[in-house]
Formats: structure tokens, sequence, C-alpha cells
């Protein structure tokens, strides 16, 4: 691979990799950490920093041909972790929030980055499930393959610019009208969120709907037997039992993974080999796990006088939540990191918990865990499609972690001094006094749970073992169905086989993953998400496009609904950035 412009470095070189961390770390990582560090502060969620990174990598890695790809993808998973790690600033907030000192940075720093690393081995401990086994999607992981394999490769490039480059420009335009034009934001149209809907069909996509429509049908139910006030969004309970879903339709997914497995020792079955690039040395990475595990606990408890039994609990729910996080982002691009950090509280509760502040601490490791690890699931399923060294992948997310680490605290400490309304308890504050440029959102949650441990709701732990009885349930019965061979010649012989098929698949027995998605967000999100993979799959079924990109040489997974629907994703995410960055800017010019 000898490099098109005489200054870049030769590759696999240490000028190379330095090169590259330098621009993921430095630069790309940092951008992208105080925009999703203002937006956390400001509305509550942030955007991840995938997308953008890889966008701006191509630009440098461009420069190798095609295998710049790989180059591309270690800058981003660098630059991603940096970011999203950034984001968390907000539990500093809620430490302000709630009354509790202020520890000092370096501790806090420490405190972050034991949790970030820890979380980059469970996750990586994970990919061979959720990425290999599994093969999720990942809409945004998918996005960010193609793009840069298109910017990478004029071939390719040639052969999708056309649909890579209208999705983004619509993408980019959808994304800035949702927040100038009141009717787009009365209905929460999110360009990202039907792209992702494209990319994933209408198989997940109609339960996604379903899911939603239950959920907001329910409301008089819930009210009247006490789970919500009058008025309250459904999803203030849904969300339970929508997490609750995804732990049942795991149990069975993870049964069947363990069961092959024990049949293939059974049966002296050699192990297939891997290819070079997804060898890892397990070995190494739980000693990694536990190390940075016992990390956690020794700066909880040393720095933060923690109780260790509380942190050695979220420890533990880490490993579930990592796989249930997941599977969510993997199906639906939705990561539900405050209800990961809500249900460990609720657990946490149940074992003696009363005090908001150890809730905060030990919660904070499931906020951080599943945001990171799920990040890195992303980022594999991207390495995924592109044959990337999974090694010198993580050895790039671990640099990221340390950057994001320090980010996190530093830029809490710049917002905060900055502006001092952003110390102010808003959970105590009247509908008129709430400032209007800093919502936050996911502070607000996270403080309203932990005063909740004052008074305890039983009920919300039922909420989330009904949902762990229907997800389990409803994955039983398509396992089943799904195992008769007669069946699946029935389903592949005919019209009537993949019209039947299809309602099974669906609507009868739909994704309890997919139909947890409407639990987690408004109904509008739902429809928005639905209506995409509807129309991906209406236009499949109709112009059957796939016989064009197949004389174009292009890879299965770049069809052309996957790139459109990625370049929505990849624009809308532009539209963000520079929404972000203005209104940072407009901010600072203010004061």
């Amino acid at each position: 691979m000898t490099p098109r412009w005489a200054w870049l470095p030769a590759p696999d070189t240490w000028k190379y990799h330095a090169l590259l961390l330098a621009l993921g770390i430095l630069v790309l990582g940092p951008l992208g950490g105080v925009t999703a560090s203002y937006m956390n502060f400001s509305l509550g969620f942030f955007i991840g920093g995938q997308v953008l990174a890889g966008i701006l990598g191509s630009t440098v890695t461009y420069g190798y041909g095609a295998e710049g790809k790989h180059g591309a993808n270690y800058i981003q998973t660098a630059a991603a972790s940096v970011a999203s790690l950034s984001a968390m600033g907000v539990l500093l907030e809620a430490m302000v929030w709630m009354g509790l000192p202020e520890p000092p940075i370096w501790q806090m720093v420490l405190y972050f980055l034991c949790i970030g690393m820890f979380a980059a081995g469970v996750g990586m401990l994970c990919t061979p499930i959720l990425v290999d086994r599994m093969q999720l999607t990942f809409p945004s992981g998918l996005a960010v393959a193609n793009i840069l394999r298109a910017l990478t490769d004029p071939v390719l490039l040639r052969q999708s610019v056309g649909k890579l480059g209208t999705g983004i420009a619509l993408g980019l335009v959808g994304g800035i009208a949702a927040t100038r034009v009141a009717v787009l934001g009365a209905i929460d149209f999110s360009a990202s969120t039907f792209g992702a809907g494209m990319v994933v069909s209408a198989r997940i996509g109609i339960p996604a709907i379903m899911g939603g429509v239950i959920s907001w049908a329910l409301i008089p139910y819930f009210v009247s037997i006490g789970w919500l006030n009058a008025g309250e969004p459904f999803r203030k309970i849904t969300f339970l039992i929508a997490l609750g879903t995804i732990m049942g339709a795991a149990i069975i997914d993870l049964a069947i993974i363990a069961w092959q497995a024990v049949e293939r020792y059974r049966a002296h079955l050699p192990v297939p080999p891997q290819e070079d690039w997804k060898r890892v040395n397990t070995q190494l990475l739980v000693a990694w796990v536990i190390a940075w595990g016992a990390g956690v606990v020794a700066t909880g408890h040393l720095f933060f006088a923690q109780p260790v039994e509380f942190l050695a609990i979220a420890i533990a729910l880490s490993f579930v939540f990592v796989m249930i996080n997941g599977i969510s982002l993997g199906l639906t691009d939705q990561n539900p990191i405050s209800s990961a950090f809500v249900v460990a509280v609720l657990v946490m509760a149940t074992a003696g918990l009363k005090d908001p502040g150890v809730g905060l601490m030990a919660g904070a490791i499931l906020l951080i865990a599943t945001n990171t690890a799920a990040d890195m699931q992303q980022d594999r399923s991207t390495g995924w499609r592109l044959g990337t060294n999974r090694v010198i992948q993580f050895r790039y997310q671990a640099a990221g972690i340390l950057m994001g680490a320090i980010m996190g605290v530093v830029f809490a400490k710049i917002f905060m001094t900055a502006y001092p309304v952003l110390m102010q308890d808003q959970t105590v504050m009247q509908a008129a006094d709430q400032p209007a440029n800093w919502s936050a959102a996911m502070t607000y949650k996270i403080v309203g749970v932990l005063r909740s441990l004052t008074d305890p709701k039983p009920f919300q732990l039922l909420a989330i073992w009904v949902g762990v009885a229907v997800g389990f349930a409803i994955e039983l019965a398509r396992k089943v169905i799904r195992a008769s061979e007669r069946y699946r010649r029935f389903a592949a012989s005919s019209r009537a086989g993949f019209a039947t098929d299809f309602m099974i698949d669906a609507v009868l027995l739909p994704s309890p993953y997919a139909l947890s998605f409407g639990g987690f967000v408004n109904l509008n999100t739902s429809l928005w998400f639905g209506a995409g993979g509807i129309v991906s799959s209406a236009f499949n079924a109709i112009f059957n496009p796939r016989r064009a990109d197949d004389a174009k040489g292009l890879p299965d997974d770049m069809s052309t609904t996957s790139l459109f629907g990625g370049g929505l994703i990849a624009g809308d995410a532009l539209a963000a950035l520079g929404i972000g960055i203005a209104g940072l800017v407009g901010t600072l010019a203010s004061r």
C-alpha cells in the first residue's frame, strides 16, 4: 500500500499510527466531545462521534487508497470514545444538584478511566456474540462502513456517490429543518431515525411501530393501576417493560449459544479457525476486565467512600446491560443508557440502597459502561464489515477512553464555571423558573430517580418482570416455529409462504428486540423509524435494485437503501454538529 501523497507516513509504522491517533484523540475527538457535552447539558441527549469522525478521517486516509478504510476506522474508533465519554460530565452536574461534595478532578478522572477501560474489555468479550454470532445490523455502524469504503475507494465512490450523497444532503437539510420548522418539531421528525429504519427494513420497523402504539394505547390502563399519573408520557413506565422484554428474549438466545458450545465440546468438534483480523487473546482480555473492574471498586471505595457491595452489584449488572443495550443498539440504533442507570438504582434499592449519593456513584458505572461498551460494538460492527484488525482497534479505543475520561471531567468543570445556571437543581424549580437553554434532561432523570429512593415504588420491578415474561414467551415461540424444517420449506417455496412468514415475523410474533423500541421512545419516533423500514422494504420489493448493485460490484451490505439511509444518518449528524457548535458559540457570545 503506497500512499498517494508523499507527506503521508508509510502504513503500519509508528508514524502512521501516531498520525491517526493524533487526529482521533487530539482533533476529531475533542471536536465531537465539546459538542456532545454541550448537547447533553442543554438537551439531555447527544450524537455519537462515529459517523462524523469517519467522514472527516477519510479525508486523510483517502491517500492510502482502498486500504485506507482501516486507518479511517481507527481514527473514528478513538474519536468516538473521546466524544461519548465527554458527554458523561452530566454526572458531575447531578452531583452538584444533589449537594454532594465535589471530589478533586484527578479522582473523578481516574474513576471515569477505570470504568471506561473495564467497559471496553466487557464490550470486547461480547463482540463474538453480538457481532459475529447474532450479526446485528448496527445501523450507524453500517453507515460508517459504507462511508469509509466509499470515501477511500475511488471505484466504490463512483458507484455509490449518488445514493450516499443524496442521503447526506437530505439528512443535513432535514436535521436543520427539524429545529427551525415548527411542524417538523411538533411531529418529532428525525432524518437519522428514518434512515436507521431504512437500513433495518420493515421486519424491524413494523414491530417498532407496534411497540409504540401498544404503549400509547395502554396509558389509561397504566393510570388506572397507579403505574402512571395522568398526563405523564407512557415511556416513564414502558422503558422498564422494554428493558425486561430484551432481557427475556436474550435469555433464549444466550441459552441457545451456550447449548451449541456445550454440544460442540461433547462432540469434540474443533473450534472453527478465525481470520487473523478477528483473533483476540481471550485470557489477556479476561485479565484486563478483572484488573480494571478491581480498579473501579478500589477508586470508588478509596476516593469516594462508596460501599464495596453496591459497587460490586453495579459491576455485575454491567455484564447484563452491556449485552442488553448492545442488542438494542444493534437492532434499532437506540442505546438506552439512562434506562440502564435507572434500573440499576432500582435493583440496588431492593438490596438495601437508601443513600442517593451512593446510588449516583454506583449507577455511574452502568451509565458509562453501557455507553462505552455499546460504542465498542458499533465500532466492531464497522470493523467486521471492513475486516479491520480488532486488537489494533481495541488499542485505539483505549487511547480514546483515556482522553475521554479527562475531557468528560474538564468539559463539565468548564461549562459549570462558565454557566452557573447549570449548578441550579432543576428538579425543585417551578416550570416558569426553568432555564430556557439548559434543560439537561438526562441529569434531571438521574437526580429524579435517586431522589425517589426515599419513596420506593415496588411496581417498577414488577414492570421489568412483566417485560421479561413477554420477551421470553415471544422469542421462544419464534424459535420453535423456525426450528421446523417443514415451515422453512413452506416459507421459501411460494409467495403465500413468504407472506405468511412476513406476517408472523413482523406482526404476529414480532422480534422482542424490535418491539421494545416503542417503549423507549415517544410514539412519533417509533412511527418515523418504522416508516423508514416500510419504505425500504417496499422499494426493494418493487424495484429490486440489488441486481444492479451486484452488477456494479458493490458489497452485499452496500445496497441502495442502506446507502441512502446511512447518508440520512450522516447528514443528520452533520446538522447536529453544526447546530451544537452554533448554539455553543452563540451562548458564549451572549455572555
